[in-house]
């Protein structure tokens, strides 16, 4: 393990890393951002995610994973004690043995891949980061190519943010736009280029049940803020709104349960339309 520098007290550096947790203007400027679990950072490294610094405890025996992290990783690193890794970490309990400090990369739609079987996700103007990190979560797990947070909204890279997401942040590319004049004009440049992406609202009032539209297509799937629901500009936009029937006393569901809700909808009929072609006449030859 090369040498580290060692941290032991609340120093302008630990003071910097400190602002990164809850200052997200902050985050901005720096273009960096905490990372702390043992997937969502072995996640970061396997996805070639930039790693500017690794903070590891230097008060205790670390694991083989933490050893193999600092051996392998050609980044600063450095030693600091337990009480300041606990307060990085926002743990009670105990401190976290690693922290990274990742770079964050550009907001640009152009990382998002579009192919013929695009799948996207919109959030409209989120409040809560946790709502954040579980689309990003549920995008990941069902196929989806990336995430687009609109507005004014709560940041991708807040910590309840990226703990929620589990990981997948680090394999879902998440872009945020303040407008939607930015997600049109990249839309009409892949609709020109011969892909038809669809605009699918989710709204209690849709022109049709989740269960009735056609999700093989090309889909951007537009969710709502958690109070307000979609924008009136967003709607305007949207070339298909539809609905989740819903049974039970509730009127609504949380923004990443409902998100989770269609895109499982949509990955059920993509499966099932793969096997419908590959059990075809023509598929057998």
């Amino acid at each position: 393990m090369p040498a580290a520098r060692r941290i032991t007290s609340r120093n302008a550096r630990f003071q910097q890393w400190q602002a990164l947790l809850g200052n997200r203007n902050k985050r901005t400027r720096a273009g960096e951002f905490l990372v702390t679990g043992v997937r969502p950072i072995s996640l970061a490294v396997e996805q070639g995610w930039p790693v500017r610094t690794l903070l590891f405890d230097g008060q205790r025996q670390l694991s083989k994973w933490a050893k193999e992290l600092l051996r392998t990783v050609r980044t600063e690193q450095v030693a600091m004690a337990s009480d300041l890794m606990m307060e990085l970490g926002e743990k009670s309990e105990a401190p976290p043995e690693v922290i990274a400090v990742v770079e964050m990369p550009a907001d640009d739609l152009g990382r998002i891949p579009v192919r013929e079987d695009f799948l996207g996700v919109l959030f409209d103007r989120p409040t809560s980061p946790g709502n954040i990190g579980s689309i990003i979560r549920s995008a990941d797990a069902l196929g989806a190519h990336g995430l687009i947070v609109a507005g004014h909204a709560a940041d991708v890279y807040d910590p309840k943010s990226v703990r929620s997401s589990t990981g997948s942040l680090f394999s879902l590319p998440a872009v945020r736009v303040p407008s939607p004049a930015e997600v049109m004009e990249w839309v009409e440049a892949r609709r020109a280029g011969g892909t038809p992406i669809v605009l699918v609202g989710t709204d209690e009032d849709g022109e049709c049940d989740v269960f009735d539209f056609d999700f093989t297509q090309p889909t951007l799937l537009l969710v709502g803020n958690e109070t307000a629901g979609l924008s009136n500009t967003w709607r305007g936009l949207c070339d298909h709104t539809v609905s989740i029937p819903m049974t039970g006393s509730a009127s609504s569901l949380n923004a990443a349960n409902a998100a989770t809700a269609v895109l499982y909808e949509t990955v059920r009929q993509r499966i099932g339309q793969r096997k419908k072609a590959s059990n075809s006449p023509s598929s057998r030859g």
